[in-house]
């Protein structure tokens, strides 16, 4: 952002950035108190979002200090990039909003994240919306979708069909763990989806023009 830009920027947004330049006399001071202020942002997203965490105290404040840190360096990375079409804390927050979702992401991921064996098939009747009279029913057909997710889903559609439908891990977390996209994991959801119902048609326990 050149002088003449900056001329136009709100009065603490012009004062952040100037503090912030190499040569600034407390640059360090400027840098303090701009870590502060995004870890007190990213305490109040984790503790708004504790419901989903199963850690609190020490260990949430631990994910609120790395998010603030690594957002702190992606901002000093891309403040050559600031516009001004916003207030600098405003566009700092976004940096927050976004290392909180992926540590939040990873965490969950870390903690649920589905092995090779020892899936809990027993959970699916409740994902599928079954009151436990029908769960003796639906037992068939349980065991029908965990034979088709063994054996025609790939490994990776496998990971993400349990993950989400059978574990309930928001797609959020199964993107961040995967390293991909949250559009990539939908994909597969939707690709694993087709087989398993094919696999049921194919078998009798599902009429061909049937919802999967």
């Amino acid at each position: 952002m050149t002088s003449a830009d900056r001329a136009t920027l709100d009065s603490a947004s012009a004062g952040w950035l100037g503090c912030l330049e190499a040569a600034a006399p407390d640059r360090d001071g400027c840098l303090a108190r701009l870590h502060e202020l995004m870890t007190r942002v990213a305490r109040r997203e984790l503790a708004r979002r504790s419901g989903q965490l199963a850690v609190a105290g020490p260990e949430l404040d631990d994910l609120a200090v790395q998010a603030s840190g690594d957002a702190m360096l992606a901002v000093l990375a891309k403040l050559e990039e600031f516009r001004g079409e916003s207030r600098f804390t405003t566009w700092v927050y976004k940096f927050v909003m976004f290392e909180v979702s992926a540590k939040v992401g990873r965490h969950q991921w870390q903690r649920v994240a589905p092995t090779s064996s020892d899936v809990d098939w027993d959970r699916l009747p409740d994902r599928m919306g079954l009151g436990p009279e029908e769960h003796a029913v639906q037992r068939d057909l349980v065991r029908a979708v965990s034979r088709a997710v063994e054996e025609d889903l790939t490994e990776h559609q496998r990971r993400v069909f349990v993950s989400v439908l059978v574990d309930g891990v928001p797609l959020e977390a199964v993107a961040q763990g995967l390293g991909v996209s949250r559009n990539t994991v939908y994909k597969a959801l939707f690709d694993a989806r087709r087989k398993v119902r094919a696999a049921l048609v194919e078998h009798g326990m599902l009429a061909g023009g049937g919802a999967a």
